[in-house]
């Protein structure tokens, strides 16, 4: 995504002050795909707020995401069903397998790894999902098959 897309969000704002911010962020990630330095600093010179206030917002909410995402957005649930159901020692395998923390991307750029507090499948968990596919009843075990699978379609 370019300043231009960014600047073109703006531009369907003209008038938008402090109570836009929240949308304005949810669309310049939708087409980013994350919020860069730059467009917080373009959300924050239109919107005439410091960009500290926006990062302030911004990290308050954990749908927003500072860094791209990797080909393959890893997303673990760790909601009640998924914990009292073993998603712990899951987590634990991804960041083993991937060498690559909750919400960072692995050096390749191919696996980003996220943990949410729900993914809504409580009746299949635990439950991790890959660009919205969803892998149910997952076991600690299956992990490495699973990211090996991913690593073949990046081929």
């Amino acid at each position: 995504m370019g300043i231009c897309q960014v600047k073109e969000i703006m531009s369907l704002h003209m008038d938008a002050g402090r109570d836009k911010l929240i949308p304005i962020l949810q669309e310049v990630q939708k087409a980013e795909g994350f919020l860069s330095r730059e467009s917080v600093e373009l959300i924050g010179n239109h919107l005439k707020l410091p960009v500290s206030k926006i990062f302030g917002v911004a990290t308050f909410y954990n749908q927003f995401r500072f860094e791209p995402v990797g080909r393959f957005h890893i997303q673990i649930c760790r909601g009640t069903a998924c914990h009292v159901k073993g998603s712990a020692p899951i987590l634990e395998s991804l960041v083993k397998e991937l060498d690559v923390q909750p919400g960072r991307t692995t050096k390749d750029g191919l696996f980003s790894l996220e943990v949410v507090a729900c993914i809504g499948a409580c009746g299949l968990a635990p439950v991790i999902a890959v660009n919205g596919e969803f892998h149910a009843r997952v076991e600690s075990a299956q992990i490495p098959e699973i990211i090996d699978l991913y690593r073949k379609k990046a081929v």
